[in-house]
């Protein structure tokens, strides 16, 4: 694939004058690249040629463009870049701007901007906003704070580590991601004396200038200071990767080019049978143009490790067969060295490594050693990967089995849910049901149980399906909370005996297990339709939020009546309230993870907020009400609902 030609347009404005301030000049060059896999190279290009056109323009803030400056644009530009043309898959529009502030403290800064045309698509998984770093950017953008890298991947969090600010600015049919790099060693907007302009300018140019690849690598880094800085940062970057393909990603990226001209990594999967097959599952070169043909040679003749080998580096062919007959020499192909190192943790075999370098007959043996012990770091991160995979893969299954595949329908009655659980990863925690029953009836529930993980799960485990079984016998609201509250206290006391004897088969040792008291607050109500249109409802509320009936006229009064939570006393009757839900009323129901949302020491429910905003409901079918009431919950605060939130909501037609 040929490299993209680039078109560069260059414009000068003079800066914009405010009090106290002299500002300086602003350069700006700009190119528009096609959203192929070349298009970071070509950046990374157009950004050298940039710097290196405003040095020879006599620029005064071009003095300080120094080796790392140029790094870090580069850096920056290639992870914008390759973030819009994975998620996007447009056009890229690129922006560097050279600013010049002048005044008692003259300071420059390069200002990056990458513009896609696909807005809908946050940036690498990551919510739309800002990024971290003090002061506000282009068109107003404001910096905020930095998502969790494990969370959403490495690319932005390298780009908040070298820009002082960065942002996102959405515009109609645009989204551009900007970042703020200051100008180094500057300190006056005047000019040095001319030889040393010129000296610095010339080596400026060399430097920026958009030569050829340098293939030559200083090894004398790697030694004792070198080595152990390099390790520290992989095992930084690495660390807390839950996806075992992103750890592969960012482990290509730090050894090339820094160690290897080019690197392949082989994931075995778990299991027997050919899913156990290694793959393929990431090939990095330091020449884009390379990368493609690498991986083709790879898959062509995939590495064959020897049987009985470790960790320790073997060296193997370098991968570029001679290509058969009919086709033509692959290109880029050159002679080198390569070293293959397995992948371990916990004495489990997970992956190889394939590095190479091109030109030499050997990898220097404190390179080799360095690359091991890169491997081994690489490996615990796979592992703890994959871990983490198998545990929320068990949990959505446990999830998927606690909650109910669908809910059934209510003649007369339209229904709306709202599910969103604080942790996607963990099972437990709020839950909900609506079933038919005997005798013409059907039955609705929302609950949310103590505590979260494996022993909140288990109390919802239980719970659904007595609460079913318990209906479908024919007793009555009260009776039914009746019945799961003894049932929820046996199980306790079973869960307590069986402590017990854990601690005596110790030797008397306190072992702490996780157990939890098992209790829960449960909404749980019965429906009959009423011959002459609308409901009659039966609800009983156990330490749970009451619920709330809304009339056409906007009037929002509770439905049930305060009682005491399940599984924590021995000796209670409960009751239950009954009214109609006459054409045109609702009935809302949520769990405390809506009426406890905190916005710093305010709750939502404070002063009857959420009877408030169901007032203002009136007229609106179920799922307009559902979605007006879980965007106010989301709205009451700048960050994310802490606990689940779960509200369900009944409309008579």
């Amino acid at each position: 694939m040929a490299p993209i030609p680039l078109q560069r347009d260059t414009v000068q404005r003079p800066g914009t004058p405010r009090a106290g301030h002299a500002h300086g000049p602003r350069l700006a060059s700009r190119t528009s690249l096609p959203g192929i896999p070349l298009a970071p190279s070509a950046a990374r290009r157009f950004v050298r040629a940039a710097l290196a056109e405003w040095t020879g323009l006599g620029v005064p803030a071009a003095v300080g463009f120094s080796d790392r400056l140029a790094d870090d644009a580069v850096t920056v530009t290639n992870e914008l870049v390759t973030n819009a043309v994975v998620h996007a898959g447009t056009t890229v529009d690129l922006v560097l701007r050279l600013e010049e502030e002048g005044g008692d403290e003259p300071s420059a800064a390069l200002v990056l901007e990458v513009t896609d045309h696909h807005p809908a698509r946050p940036v690498s998984g990551d919510e739309p906003g800002p990024g971290p770093g003090p002061g506000p950017g282009p068109d107003g953008a404001v910096a905020g704070e930095l998502p969790d890298p494990a969370e959403y991947g490495r690319g932005l969090q390298l780009v908040a580590t070298l820009a002082d600010s960065w942002g996102i600015t959405y515009r109609t049919g645009l989204k551009t991601v900007w970042a703020r790099l200051p100008v180094d060693d500057w300190s006056a907007p005047h000019a040095p004396p001319d030889g040393e302009a010129l000296r610095r300018g010339l080596r400026a140019a060399e430097i920026l200038a958009p030569a050829a690849r340098r293939t030559e690598r200083d090894d004398a880094v790697w030694d004792s200071r070198g080595a152990p800085a390099f390790l520290a940062e992989a095992s930084d970057l690495l660390a807390g990767q839950l996806d075992e393909d992103l750890v592969a990603a960012i482990a290509g990226q730090l050894l090339v080019p820094r160690l290897a001209d080019w690197c392949a990594i082989w994931l075995e999967g778990e299991g027997g049978g050919p899913a156990a097959e290694p793959r393929l599952a990431r090939v990095w070169h330091s020449d884009e143009t390379g990368t493609e043909p690498l991986r083709t040679a790879l898959e062509r003749e995939p590495l064959r490790f020897p049987a009985g080998v470790g960790s320790g580096p073997v060296s193997v062919p370098v991968p570029w067969p001679a290509p058969p007959a009919d086709e033509a020499p692959q290109p880029g192909a050159r002679d080198g060295s390569a070293l293959a190192f397995r992948i371990t943790a916990g004495g489990r075999a997970l992956g190889t490594v394939l590095v190479g370098r091109e030109g030499v007959t050997q990898v220097p043996e404190a390179v080799a050693s360095l690359i091991e012990d890169f491997v081994r770091r690489l490996g615990l991160a796979v592992g703890a990967a994959r871990a983490y995979t198998r545990q929320a893969t068990i949990s959505r299954i446990l999830q998927r089995g606690l909650l109910p595949s669908k809910v059934a329908e209510i003649p007369g009655v339209t229904s709306a849910l709202v599910y969103e659980p604080s942790d996607d990863g963990v099972v437990g925690g709020d839950f909900y049901d609506i079933f038919p029953c005997p005798g013409d009836r059907w039955c609705f529930v929302l609950g949310d149980v103590q505590g979260s993980g494996p022993e909140a799960a288990v109390v919802t485990g239980l719970a659904r399906p007595w609460l079913r079984l318990l209906s479908r016998e024919g007793f009555g609201v009260g009776e039914v909370l009746d019945r799961l509250n003894r049932l929820l206290l046996d199980d306790a006391m079973e869960a307590a005996e069986a402590a017990a004897l854990m601690v005596a088969a110790a030797g008397g040792r306190q072992l702490h297990d996780g157990t939890q008291s098992r209790f829960l607050s449960l909404l749980y109500g019965e429906v009959v339709p009423l011959p002459d249109g609308g409901v009659r409802c039966t609800v009983a509320s156990a330490g749970h939020p009451l619920p709330l009936l809304l009339r056409p006229d906007g009037s929002v009064r509770p439905a049930a009546e305060p009682q005491v939570l399940l599984g924590v006393v021995e000796d209670v009757a409960y009751e239950s309230q009954v009214f109609d839900l006459a054409p045109g009323d609702t009935l809302l129901c949520v769990t405390d993870g809506v009426t406890e949302r905190r916005s710093g020491p305010l709750m939502f429910d404070d002063g009857d907020g959420l009877a408030r905003v169901l007032a203002g409901c009136a007229g609106l079918p179920a799922e307009a009400t559902a979605e007006r009431i879980r965007r106010a919950v989301h709205e009451f605060a700048e960050q994310p609902p802490d606990d689940d939130v779960a509200l369900l909501v009944l409309h008579a037609d």
